[in-house]
């Protein structure tokens, strides 16, 4: 019989990720380690682990997807590999409810996405099973409308507002539940008048930590999972092998034409980042090192003078870093226009940006040893525009009829931690009014 199976998508090699398992060689990666020991980020919220009792059936499991081969042979983290294999572990997935299963002879333990669905029923009030239909906003958002979009990695939340300014951009939340309080952000920004629409990712891409309870109530059910990496309950990648952390990029389109209305211009990609020390606060704007580069003709009015770099930025940049202005006093924007030729400006006052030019290749390091946490020694600031999710996002954006230019702002958990007490306020507010006191 002729394979009627749909092939796999081309995409750039610069975008494959080849996994290997490597049961001899120590294990020596520690995701989160900045996230967790410098700046104190609270994952406590996201996952919820479970002991599920009375045993299920064989007929219980039937209705999901079995993820047990895929994990082990994608996973990046060998103790965990082992001890799946050690422990004979199954790992089912509840596609609908987003839930994961691990199957024992003796027990049954359920992970839960406890921060997905506080924010489905902050939205919506249950928990949608399949594609919904647009319905206002809570309060928190007048104006707004919500739609759920389903599928087999947690689903999307889209949010906009037909009636707002059309030259507003579009946000997008790739990574929400990974960097904690970027949901927040993008509702400060639409409350505020500063974005038209947003899409937010509600699944995971595999790596979010547990948070420590969870962590000793499994060592106490006998799975001590290491904490330092646990791709093996939510899968990293599809069962093409395709990496999760790109799903919204890819299916920019997509999402916009769930959208409707005229095509943004103007794209901002919010997310969270550690900087180089606890109490870093600067914002960081990248608008890509990887194909296809940005021009310095495209983005405004370019002087050189001698070492320094002074850019005019063009309309609609001067939109993107206008709206991002009020997060910090301190606001840098980096990009590559080639492999050799990279830039770090700083914002004045009046959204001129000055700095300098160099060789990537010649003055970008990792902050931690064997990770690569790129940083300039030199100023001693993280360095973003290495990311490829930046890359996809701007291929596709080409797609779009407007060509929308694409910023990539990475704010720091400082800042993140404000936003998010000011929208908790903000809601309290808006109960406090309409119950009338």
């Amino acid at each position: 019989m002729p394979d009627t199976r749909t092939p796999p998508s081309k995409i750039s090699p610069l975008f494959v990720n080849r996994f290997k398992v490597d049961a001899s060689a120590p294990f020596k990666r520690h995701l989160n380690r900045l996230e967790v020991e410098i700046a104190r980020e609270d994952y406590a919220g996201l996952k919820r682990v479970e002991l599920v009792e009375p045993l299920p059936t064989e007929e219980f499991f039937s209705p999901f997807e079995e993820l047990t081969e895929r994990l082990l042979h994608t996973t990046q983290n060998n103790y965990n590999h082992q001890l799946l294999k050690e422990l004979q572990i199954r790992v089912y997935l509840d596609i609908p409810r987003y839930q994961i299963y691990y199957r024992l002879a003796d027990r049954c333990i359920r992970f839960i996405p406890a921060w997905r669905e506080r924010v489905l029923r902050r939205f919506f009030g249950r928990l949608p099973l399949t594609d919904s239909d647009w319905q206002d906003c809570p309060p928190l958002l007048p104006g707004f409308r919500c739609k759920y979009l389903a599928d087999g990695a947690g689903g999307s939340l889209l949010l906009q507002n037909d009636f707002s300014d059309p030259k507003l951009p579009l946000l997008t939340v790739s990574h929400g539940p990974y960097d904690p309080h970027t949901l927040e952000v993008a509702l400060y920004f639409l409350r505020f008048n500063k974005g038209r629409a947003a899409m937010i990712n509600l699944g995971f891409s595999g790596r979010e930590p547990l948070a420590d309870g969870n962590l000793q109530q499994l060592k106490n059910w006998g799975v001590p999972l290491n904490p330092s990496n646990i791709d093996v309950i939510y899968p990293y990648v599809d069962d093409r092998g395709h990496p999760y952390c790109y799903k919204h990029e890819e299916s920019l389109c997509r999402y916009v034409r769930e959208l409707g209305g005229s095509q943004p211009d103007l794209i901002v990609d919010v997310h969270g980042y550690v900087g180089t020390h606890a109490e870093d606060e600067r914002v960081l704007v990248g608008m890509g090192g990887l194909p296809p580069y940005p021009q310095l003709e495209e983005l405004g009015r370019v002087e050189l003078r001698k070492e320094v770099v002074h850019l005019q930025p063009g309309e609609r940049l001067r939109r993107g870093l206008a709206m991002v202005r009020e997060l910090s006093e301190e606001i840098y924007v980096q990009f590559c226009t080639d492999p050799h030729q990279a830039y770090h400006l700083g914002m004045l006052g009046g959204l001129q940006l000055i700095g300098r030019s160099f060789d990537p290749h010649h003055e970008i390091s990792s902050l931690l040893s064997g990770e690569e946490r790129s940083f300039l020694p030199k100023e001693n600031i993280r360095w973003l525009p290495s990311a490829g999710a930046n890359a996809k996002q701007r291929i596709e954006a080409c797609k779009l009829g407007a060509g929308a230019q694409c910023l990539h702002v990475e704010i720091p958990t400082r800042i993140r931690r404000q936003i998010a007490l000011q929208m908790k306020q903000q809601a309290l507010n808006d109960s406090l009014t309409s119950s009338g006191i």
